[in-house]
């Protein structure tokens, strides 16, 4: 059986097809980073228009590249949220259009469970139970992972999430949109030590983030050195970069002792940081347990995770009727389990 994957949640139109004994055999995806940067952020009708634009392009394209017709599709998934209303609507419409004219069944993905899910589509196969830590521009949260479809949640961000902490960061150094990479390498030529900010919430016996704190204290310190401020930009994207860092791991850990599991799994757009991917590494080598990333391509939104998820809840048996139903917010909760 083979399934195409519509991802639209946001500002990347990503489109695959996914075998179920296969795997992935073809994917492609079109960002819309530099429209948006123009405006410091994501316009969500700009947003929403573009993906009406790209996806039909994109299907023919992975169809294509798979060497199929639309005849040889088995169902077709699409991202139904969390994520911006219109981004959404544009991927679901397209799904049931396709999924209508073919025959076939529509099936409704989880956003947060195709970045959960996403190292599943490396060559080596994660062990379950593992813990998870989700890290975007939206959401921060570590969850438990006993298998697909069976998820507790064991901490979130109680205000921004880390890659929010990112972007805000970013603006008030002057790095353009967007801001995650720019900063990582800017904070590459920092040194380390000169700026020690705080850690938030890590004396908190929870698995809870906050971030918010973070992002003021690299407000003051911008605002202390304004009359400098070049000459020190670089060390303060170190220490907010450490900090960020250090926190996560220290989380981590805590989940990690609270479950008695030496797995960890770690996916989002944010995942994609080297500072951050080193402090989990040390992390799991200290414990001697083990650590899974998504490759780079597949941290950030994509087509491969919507349609792998889109195969696991195909196969069972859990498609929708093909009516345009989205979800701007909706907890990883309410899933049904596989």
């Amino acid at each position: 059986m083979r399934i195409l994957g519509i991802e639209s949640s946001c500002d990347e139109t990503g489109v695959a097809i996914y075998d179920d004994e296969k795997g992935l055999i073809a994917h492609a995806l079109h960002t819309q980073i530099p429209m948006h940067a123009q405006y410091g952020g994501v316009v969500p009708e700009l947003a929403s228009r573009d993906h009406i634009k790209r996806i039909v392009p994109l299907v023919r394209l992975v169809l294509e590249k798979a060497d199929m017709k639309l005849s040889d599709l088995s169902a077709v998934a699409y991202t139904a949220g969390p994520g911006l209303i219109g981004a959404l609507l544009a991927g679901a419409m397209e799904a049931g259009a396709l999924a209508y004219g073919l025959g076939i069944p529509s099936v409704p993905v989880h956003h947060m469970e195709g970045h959960l899910l996403a190292p599943m589509l490396e060559d080596e196969k994660i062990q379950f139970p593992f813990v998870a830590l989700l890290i975007s521009g939206g959401h921060t949260m570590l969850i438990k992972v006993e298998k697909p479809g069976q998820y507790e949640l064991l901490g979130q961000s109680v205000d921004d999430a880390a890659g929010e902490a990112f972007d805000k960061t970013a603006k008030l150094l002057g790095i353009p949109y967007p801001g995650g990479p720019g900063l990582e390498k800017l904070a590459a030529k920092g040194k380390s030590g000169i700026f020690n900010f705080p850690r938030p919430m890590i004396k908190n016996p929870n698995c809870d983030f906050s971030f918010a704190g973070l992002k003021t204290a690299v407000l003051n310190a911008t605002l202390e050195h304004k009359d400098d401020l070049e000459n020190v930009k670089a060390d303060i994207a170190r220490g907010f970069t450490e900090a960020i860092a250090s926190t996560l791991e220290i989380k981590c850990k805590r989940a990690l002792k609270q479950t008695g599991i030496k797995t960890l799994v770690v996916a989002g757009g944010v995942s994609a940081n080297t500072d951050i991917r080193n402090a989990l590494k040390a992390l799991m080598d200290s414990i001697h347990g083990k650590i899974y990333f998504a490759r780079k391509e597949f941290c950030t939104d994509n087509g491969a995770m919507i349609a792998q998820v889109g195969m696991l809840r195909f196969k069972a048996g859990q498609i929708g009727d093909n009516s345009i139903k989205v979800f701007p917010r909706t907890p990883l909760s309410n899933l049904k389990p596989l």
